[in-house]
């Protein structure tokens, strides 16, 4: 029988310990619209979830949960895709404007990267699809096959010119 296909992600699910303080960063960082509030039992907002532009349907949720959020500070969960260094280093001006410090745009392995933290600590990383243009998929140690049913398989990347705007 085939395997069932998946059909995108749903969700990111991102464990804060102050949720109005975490909300008010994720809007004025991201733009967060929230369409949706997760109440517990008496009634008290513990979580939302809402729409960040440029990244497609995925919904951002931001969940009360303090000893999760402790146990990911330094963790970076999350990479969110800007299309090439120019678009980096904006982004890096747009933190400078509200006073997030951040990381120098860094050549990395597989293309530009912006990394910064949030309220809590998480790291998050803003990164091109591919440095200077260049494919990086010939690069030793870049899509390496994997193993299991995908054995001999390179892992796909898709190059800058290909990624979805």
């Amino acid at each position: 029988m085939p395997r069932p296909q998946l059909a995108g992600i749903h969700h990111v699910k991102i464990p804060v310990t102050d949720l109005p303080r975490s909300l008010s960063w994720y809007e004025r960082v991201f733009d967060l619209k929230v369409t949706m509030e997760f109440h517990d039992a008496e009634g008290v907002v513990r979580g939302v979830a809402g729409e960040i532009p440029g990244i497609g349907d995925a919904l951002v949720a931001l969940r009360e949960n303090p000893g999760a959020a402790a146990g990911c500070g330094g963790f970076d969960p999350i990479g969110f895709a800007v299309q090439d260094r120019a678009d980096a280093q904006a982004w890096a001006g747009h933190l400078d404007e509200l006073g997030i410090p951040h990381s120098p745009v860094i050549e990395a392995s597989v293309g530009w990267l912006l990394v910064f933290n949030d309220p809590d600590g998480l790291e998050l990383h803003l990164y091109t699809w591919a440095a200077h243009g260049v494919d990086h998929s010939a690069r030793p140690g870049y899509g390496r096959p994997v193993a299991g049913p995908q054995a001999g398989r390179p892992v796909a990347r898709p190059r800058a010119s290909e990624a979805v705007q």
